[in-house]
């Protein structure tokens, strides 16, 4: 973990150095006044060889909680060495640590690797007395103390210290430790949030069998078993807001929370994807800062649906109107037509249209449809000046959210259509005749019979 990413840990240092030249040396700091002896253990190890550990505390903006605890305890650092935090720890587990969004589990590995007492290499429990608990500022955390037996090793949990007793101060303690201590609630809320993409390929197995013709279900709902992974067997329509959800509770899947998809870490993967892919700003602006549907989206993959955005890039989104997008509901239709509830990729959609010519694929905009043919080797949406063509394939497929990007914003067919004179028209009714009598006037005309016209 660079020192790039943290921030420099020296600026930190010098400024605990100078609110410290109010204190005359050897004095601790009081509860709340800000301030910190230049001899705490704290500034020994913000000057130490675990410099990558006081880079995260910083990170953490825990400086303010340590130094209170400085205050009022005697405390004990364990601080792996910097070679456990740079180059031993999964690069996955690093870039978990430094999403702000798992700030809590950044504190909570950190303050498992301080107790609020001083414990010497001289404290060691013996290799026959077993361990000794001692509970960290950590919420619930604890750390074990012991001894290997045969070579007297000290231990802190599983971790051979390394360094003990490394930088002694008046008001704690510093041993070095092999690795870094993970507890058990932050490699389980890592497990949770870890990316999907490395199991997108595992495919439910004994669904319910679906009519290909029909996209209805062969089984009733009821005989159908829905194993592990299966999605939600209602359709997509009766998950969607508002209202509460009628589908029934998804089968488990293989993340999420509650080991079910989760999905809105998977929606939010993909709208950093359109974001560096580029010219789809648009499109991920009224999916976040519009409307809602991000986390509609993210709820339905959850609940174990499929699907595929059709994403208008920005040059097309900027051809709508004010009118177009003022109207109340107005953004979340123009999405919802763009979204089919299915995974499909460019190479299944391609084949679909060149094997059957023309493909109606339902919409979460429900009764209405978006067609797809084939037109100039690729997929053309719409119809007339309302179509589009399939312009930016496969921007993301993680197996169940699809990402395809379109030259053009797809409306419903009755809205792309100017609506006809609706006044009434007088309608001159023609007098039937018979079927013979006009095919011979036909050939009559044809052969210049003149004189035979009057009568047709």
């Amino acid at each position: 973990m660079g020192r790039c990413i943290y921030g420099c840990s020296a600026v930190t240092f010098f400024f605990l150095l100078v609110t410290a030249s109010s204190l005359e040396p050897g004095h601790h700091n009081k509860t709340g006044s800000g301030q910190i002896n230049s001899n705490s253990v704290l500034v020994a190890l913000l000057d130490s060889r675990y410099t990558e550990l006081a880079e995260l505390v910083e990170k953490a903006l825990l400086l303010q909680k340590l130094e209170d605890a400085v205050g009022r305890h005697n405390i004990t650092i364990f601080a792996p060495r910097n070679e456990a935090l740079e180059r031993d720890l999964d690069p996955d587990f690093k870039r978990f640590l430094l999403q702000p969004g798992n700030l809590k589990s950044l504190q909570t590995l950190l303050l498992s690797h301080i107790v609020p007492t001083r414990v010497g290499s001289n404290q060691w429990p013996e290799e026959n007395s077993g361990r000794v608990k001692h509970l960290t500022l950590g919420s619930d955390q604890v750390l074990h103390l012991s001894k290997t037996k045969g070579n007297g090793k000290r231990l802190v949990n599983s971790a051979v210290i390394t360094r003990p007793d490394d930088l002694t101060r008046p008001d704690g303690l510093i041993h070095g430790i092999e690795r870094l201590l993970i507890p058990r609630s932050v490699q389980e809320d890592f497990n949770r949030r870890r990316n999907l993409r490395s199991i997108s390929a595992v495919l439910p197995e004994g669904a319910p069998e679906v009519d290909p013709r029909t996209n209805r279900l062969k089984k009733s709902a009821a005989a159908a078993a829905v194993p592990a992974g299966s999605p939600p067997v209602l359709p997509i329509q009766s998950a969607i807001a508002p209202g509460p959800s009628l589908a029934p509770a998804p089968a488990p899947g293989p993340g999420g929370p509650r080991h079910h998809f989760n999905g809105e870490a998977q929606v939010k993967d993909f709208i950093h994807t359109l974001l560096h892919y580029g010219g789809y700003n648009e499109m991920a602006d009224i999916l976040v800062n519009l409307t809602s549907l991000a986390t509609e989206m993210g709820r339905l993959v959850s609940e174990g649906y499929v699907l595929t955005v059709l994403a208008p890039n920005d040059e097309a989104m900027a051809k709508l109107t004010t009118d177009q997008l003022s109207e109340p509901g107005a953004p979340e239709q123009i999405v919802y037509y763009h979204i089919i509830p299915e995974y499909q990729t460019e190479e299944s959609m391609y084949n679909s249209v060149r094997r059957f010519g023309k493909v109606n694929y339902e919409t979460l905009r429900f009764a209405h449809k978006v067609a797809a043919k084939e037109a100039d080797g690729s997929v053309k949406f719409g119809s007339g000046d309302r179509s589009a063509y399939l312009f930016d394939p496969d921007i993301y497929t993680d197996g169940r959210i699809s990402v395809q990007g379109i030259d053009g914003v797809l409306f419903p067919e009755e809205e792309g259509t100017v609506k006809k004179q609706t006044s009434p028209v007088k309608k001159v009714v023609q007098p039937r005749r018979g079927k013979l009598l006009e095919v011979a006037c036909r050939m009559l005309g044809a052969i210049g019979k003149d004189s035979y016209l009057s009568t047709c």
